[in-house]
């Protein structure tokens, strides 16, 4: 991607005349969704895998953490507390999937899992989210983006980067996050789900009380939401959206980057780091965006010239603006 001028300093938005006109074709129509028919069958739900999916996250949150205590030793427990950062980005992305009635077919099973199996122990309010979420859809860095502050400043510095994250990796934007469900008690409206967070929390604070470890509450679930998952979710989201622009053309709304196996298993779980097609269609389900993706390339929409080779890369475009003189 050949970088232009935005307001004085390099932007990451691909130009209008990079973007391949090439809609509709055969299999695309016009914001490039498949054609009707083709699209049925992706966006079927898999009801049965996506069971055995929520139940081997949670055997894995158990197996992490009944490791950490059964080999007790330094290298371990630091490795169990990375782990369980990501672990949130994992229940977190398969809340993201119930906010988009993904998960299962049917909408009680669907939010009843959302909710208390997945956003409520990741002390995410799942029905604010949804409402944010679907805005953010809707006109992706429009006046009524939920994440526009998060997204809309980049290119940043290097050095700006590198507070923000500083701040995620110890504790300060976890406060920030997690102040809100305190206010909320205050509030008439806000109570109900904010109560119903706190009481996941004291579930799973009682599950380590049974196991004789409540301290653990503290240092492998607090802990890594309040700093590693802060950095995980930083760090993706701006790989997403950060400093593009609000288009009708998604391919500048919207980065995609080459999919590693290692990003896949630290970033970017749950073929979430597929974004661009998931914001092409929100009704596909996560297991079937690579084959949306792939239709979009065939279709010619997508060229390897809109494709960063690694979320480094991208990351090093996204904090590549320059310092202010004199410092």
């Amino acid at each position: 991607m050949t970088p232009g001028q935005s307001t004085g300093r390099l932007s990451v938005v691909p130009p209008a005349e990079s973007l391949p006109d090439v809609l509709p074709t055969d299999r695309l129509r016009e914001g490039a969704r498949l054609r009707s028919d083709l699209r049925a069958d992706l966006r079927r739900v898999p009801n049965l895998a996506n069971a055995l999916t929520v139940v081997s996250l949670w055997v894995q949150i158990a197996v992490v953490i009944g490791g950490a205590i059964w080999l007790h030793h330094p290298v371990v427990w630091v490795v169990a507390f990375l782990l369980m950062g990501r672990a949130f980005s994992q229940l977190l992305i398969l809340g993201h999937e119930a906010a988009h009635l993904l998960l299962f077919s049917n909408r009680r099973i669907n939010d009843f899992v959302g909710k208390w199996l997945l956003d409520y122990p990741g002390l995410v309010p799942f029905e604010i989210y949804r409402r944010g979420h679907l805005a953010h859809h809707k006109d992706e860095m429009g006046p009524d983006e939920p994440d526009k502050a998060l997204y809309a400043p980049y290119p940043v510095t290097r050095a700006s980067l590198r507070r923000k994250l500083t701040r995620d990796a110890f504790f300060v934007s976890g406060w920030k996050n997690i102040r809100p469900l305190f206010t909320a008690l205050r509030s008439r409206t806000g109570r109900p789900i904010a109560l119903r967070i706190f009481a996941v929390q004291v579930v799973l604070l009682a599950a380590f009380t049974a196991i004789g470890r409540p301290e653990l509450y503290l240092f492998l679930w607090l802990g890594p939401w309040m700093t590693v998952w802060r950095v995980i979710n930083r760090l993706r989201a701006i790989a997403e959206h950060g400093g593009m622009i609000r288009s009708s053309d998604r391919r500048q709304t919207t980065h995609h980057v080459h999919q590693s196996l290692a990003a896949r298993f630290a970033l970017v779980p749950y073929n979430t780091g597929w974004h661009l097609a998931h914001h092409v269609d929100i009704g596909i389900p996560y297991r079937n965006l690579p084959a949306l993706h792939r239709e979009l390339e065939a279709g010619g929409w997508v060229t390897p010239e809109l494709v960063y080779p690694s979320y480094r890369a991208l990351w090093r475009a996204l904090a590549s603006r320059d310092e202010p003189a004199g410092q």
